[in-house]
């Protein structure tokens, strides 16, 4: 694949096939993918936590509508 560089900037070439702006900073790369990764797994714990909370609402709710038919 044929690169020229992008004047002003050292991680960047065009891709004359396809005029692409293609980033060649591999580290840069993988601490993107690191934090990508690393928000995904908040929002899979984020998750998480609200079906156990909703969970926990339901039991209870349950045990207050058990404890209210047993005082009838």
């Amino acid at each position: 694949m044929a690169r020229l560089k992008v004047e002003g900037y050292t991680n960047l070439v065009r891709d004359i096939r396809s005029s692409a702006i293609v980033h060649t900073d591999k580290s840069e790369f993988q601490l993107y993918m690191q934090r990508v990764k690393s928000r995904e797994t908040q929002g899979d714990k984020l998750r998480s936590v609200c079906k156990e909370i909703n969970s926990l609402k339901a039991e209870l709710k349950e045990i207050k509508d058990l404890i209210l038919k047993g005082k009838q």
